[in-house]
């Protein structure tokens, strides 16, 4: 019994050393999509370089204390037949004046750079390009607020996307962050279920929170991506059940492809041919016409900007806009949750199984269940990848 006993806690070692060394060694990778080491702008760059400085003394700091009690434990541990204890000491003002004073040094030594940064990085640049970013329950929203960012059509409100945020490599960015609650709206125009977000894509900015209300105005992220790619987020503040699932991407393109994405957009959506699939899933998507019969009217909370059928559009801002859902830059849906595309094809199992059970994929997502059939189904994914401007 006595040897079952001591044999306990040396496995519950090696099984927690195990855990920790696992952490440790997936903490350590270079290739990782949200990788705060590998940053790749001048905002992440600063944040980096402003936190390897405290990273470095911490360590030290550790180094030398538990190095300290670690000697301390094997030089003055208990020895058999030697009962007597160390000289006692009491006190040592010198000592106790210097790490008084070194922690303070040290201290300021991290708190100086910091603060500078905060101050840096709280400026925005005259030349910079305005988005608001919208935190729903639980997806993205994005509206381009420059003047030169307008559609063509309609009121001429602005380019707006969901879940992939489109820019120009090398261009300044200035975010504005609002939370916007669960897309519905009291009759006076609030938003319900308002919580606090966070906004992160470690690898561009840090951590800034999405505050409900007045409370948020003035949170703002200045940032630029020094070459095109795609760039990962996500929500870093429990939102409510798919807080986890509540991400987004950052597309960067170079100078030709961000001119022409942006003329697709200021575009209305392409009207789908008379009797194919595409136009039958536009008559499911406004619950009108023969294919809509018995569905549910997606245009309730759903936009596709200057789509209109029977002289009805689809304005709501309830929902994710589907503006531009296949065009090649909108990699990801229902919160990126989903790839868009897999090997630049259809990724038609992710959206029929969220369009058959939104809920059962997505457990609190506000987005119903119409009880579409099999076929209305075929033909609303025709529809949603036919709109690629």
């Amino acid at each position: 019994m006595r040897t079952m006993r001591s044999r306990v806690p040396r496995k519950l070692l090696w099984v927690v050393g195990a855990i920790l060394l696992t952490l440790l060694l997936v903490g350590c990778g270079k290739d990782l999509p949200q990788n705060t080491f590998n940053p790749a702008g001048p905002t992440a760059q600063s944040e980096k370089d402003v936190l390897i400085l405290p990273l470095i003394i911490a360590g030290i700091v550790f180094v030398g204390v538990e190095g300290g009690i670690v000697f301390l434990a094997i030089k003055f541990r208990h020895r058999r037949g030697k009962d007597q204890l160390p000289s006692q000491l009491h006190g040592n003002t010198r000592l106790e004046i210097s790490w008084t004073i070194v922690p303070a040094v040290l201290l300021a030594v991290v708190m100086v750079p910091a603060i500078s940064m905060i101050w840096h990085l709280a400026d925005i640049p005259p030349n910079s390009m305005e988005i608001t970013v919208q935190g729903y329950q639980w997806w993205w929203g994005f509206q381009y607020m420059d003047e030169d960012m307008k559609v063509d059509y309609g009121a001429n409100g602005p380019i707006t996307t969901a879940d992939v945020l489109v820019i120009p490599a090398g261009q300044t960015i200035n975010l504005s962050l609002r939370s916007e609650g669960g897309g519905a709206r009291s009759t006076a125009g609030t938003p319900d279920h308002q919580v606090i977000h966070s906004f992160w894509a470690p690898r561009l900015f840090g951590k800034q929170d999405v505050m409900p209300g007045a409370a948020g105005e003035g949170n703002h992220i200045v940032f630029s991506a020094n070459e095109p790619g795609t760039y990962y987020g996500q929500c870093a503040e429990f939102c409510g059940l798919q807080h986890a699932l509540m991400k987004f991407r950052i597309v960067a393109l170079d100078a030709t492809d961000w001119a022409a994405w942006v003329q697709a957009r200021k575009s209305p959506a392409p009207t789908p041919p008379p009797g194919s699939d595409a136009e039958k899933g536009m008559q499911v998507f406004f619950g009108q016409g023969p294919a809509g019969e018995g569905g549910g009217q997606c245009i309730a909370c759903h936009a596709i900007g200057g789509a209109m059928l029977n002289n009805i559009t689809a304005e709501s801002t309830a929902a994710p806009n589907l503006t531009d859902f296949g065009n090649q830059t909108h990699l990801c849906f229902a919160g990126c949750d989903f790839e868009t595309f897999v090997d630049g094809n259809a990724n038609l199992p992710a959206l029929r199984a969220w369009l058959e059970n939104p809920d059962a994929v997505k457990l609190g997502a506000k987005m119903p269940d119409y009880n579409l059939s099999e076929q209305q189904i075929d033909y609303l994914m025709a529809y949603l990848y036919s709109l690629s401007n």
